[in-house]
């Protein structure tokens, strides 16, 4: 197959779903499929386009075969709404001539958010009548409102309309969580348009490792404590001031150390209220080098996952596989009805307790402490689930299955038109 993947975020960038997207585009090339990638340049989560695209209109790269075609953002390093409309459109424009410029697809698979990028996905697909599998990760504007980001009815309205385009007019919706079929059923899309695949985890990347001789333990300074950790990404949705609170609940405990690594400008947020809180015990760090994630996650006693009282139920953070995956205890700080909460609660791997509790989270923390049995038992039955339910071959199998089946059913439409168009002309005569 040719296979068109759209995708804001890819490879250099360390988080989020570009991991994810150069991994499936690779794993395809593997398996004899052409793929082109159509992405923006490199700039998160520093918001900055990285040294070495600064200043270019287009670049095109190879890298273990896929080919890699970007196109310039209008980015802001603290952009407020305006400015995050202006960063899509910049890529709605200067994307569209790159998706012109390369082989004919046979599928084109779009990721959101961002939302408008629907936009010249849907003209590809339109001109070059093939099939559009949209990959939805976050559901917008519904998560935007409800965190606050997004206030202007204007806009609701605006972006609610473009959010039925897009489930429209795609082929097949591809989410990652069963909250986000509820969601997606509600507003009227068919059961059958939409296929669940979970966002995977490379098995044989993370894994559970020694925490002795761990070098990423010693290169902080980390030998001996008993280190609770949270990396990713730190946006509204966190409340990471509920683990810098839950932290000075357990300063008295010389052995506990709490790890946050994530963007600069929020860890400078987050020191200050270190300061205001007396958290002593919190080791703040930038976002660490992919290479060193698993090194990182096998250093840690236990995995933090926090999300805001408010946050809307289908949100899937994708850290949970990650975490289960190196087999470390999960500590939930989610809400009980929620996506996250459920697929903590499946796995095994991890216990769930009030959001936004500094109290909860820290006595759920406490327990694991004086628990190492409990903690082992925990992350043995997330590594588990997470082979069973988060390989990337399985991931992989069901996108081929998943692209393989959209092209023969547009194919088999084509081929429908024609028949019913001569027979409507035997009825006229």
């Amino acid at each position: 197959m040719q296979i068109l993947i759209y995708s804001y975020n890819y490879h250099p960038e360390p988080i989020g779903i570009a991991p994810l997207m150069t991994e499936l585009a690779e794993g395809l090339v593997k398996r004899g499929h052409q793929v082109r990638v159509i992405t923006g340049m490199p700039n998160y989560p520093q918001r900055q386009i990285y040294d070495r695209y600064r200043g270019k209109l287009y670049v095109t790269e190879q890298k273990n075969g896929v080919k890699i075609q970007r196109s310039y953002l209008r980015i802001k390093s603290k952009p407020n709404l305006i400015d995050r409309l202006l960063l899509e459109l910049s890529f709605v424009f200067t994307s569209l001539p790159q998706a012109l410029k390369g082989e004919r697809p046979d599928v084109i698979l779009l990721t959101i958010p961002p939302l408008l990028v629907c936009l010249p996905a849907t003209l590809i697909g339109w001109l070059y009548n093939c099939p559009v599998v949209l990959n939805v990760q976050d559901i917008l504007p519904e998560a935007g409102v409800r965190v606050g980001l997004i206030k202007n009815k204007l806009m609701i309205q605006a972006l609610e309309a473009l959010e039925k385009f897009a489930y429209r007019t795609a082929h097949t919706i591809s989410v990652i969580a069963d909250g986000f079929v509820d969601n997606l059923i509600n507003k009227g899309v068919p059961a059958n348009k939409i296929a669940c695949i979970p966002n995977w985890v490379n098995l044989n990347f993370i894994r559970p490792l020694p925490k002795v001789n761990n070098s990423w333990r010693a290169t902080h300074q980390l030998d001996g404590k008993f280190v609770v950790l949270y990396s990713g990404n730190i946006a509204l949705t966190q409340g990471l001031e509920t683990v810098i609170e839950a932290a000075a609940r357990l300063r008295h405990l010389k052995e506990i150390i709490f790890v946050v690594a994530g963007e600069s400008q929020a860890l400078e947020r987050l020191q200050k209220h270190c300061l205001a809180c007396g958290a002593d015990n919190v080791l703040l760090l930038t976002l660490q080098a992919r290479e060193k994630l698993p090194q990182m996650l096998a250093a840690a006693d236990v995995g933090l996952i926090v999300q805001k009282c408010n946050v809307i139920s289908f949100n899937m953070p994708s850290k949970i596989p990650l975490l289960l995956a190196s087999g470390r205890p999960i500590v939930g700080s989610v809400p009980a009805l929620g996506t996250a909460a459920k697929a903590i609660r499946e796995s095994g791997g991890g216990v769930i307790v009030e959001p936004e509790s500094a109290g909860a989270l820290a006595a759920a923390v406490l327990d694991l402490y004086h628990q190492p049995e409990l903690a082992a038992q925990l992350g043995c039955k997330g590594r588990k689930f997470a082979v069973e339910n988060y390989s990337f071959e399985q991931a992989l199998d069901r996108y081929e299955e998943l692209f393989a089946d959209a092209i023969a059913k547009r194919a088999t439409n084509l081929d429908i038109l024609p028949e019913m168009s001569s027979k409507q002309s035997l009825v006229d005569i």
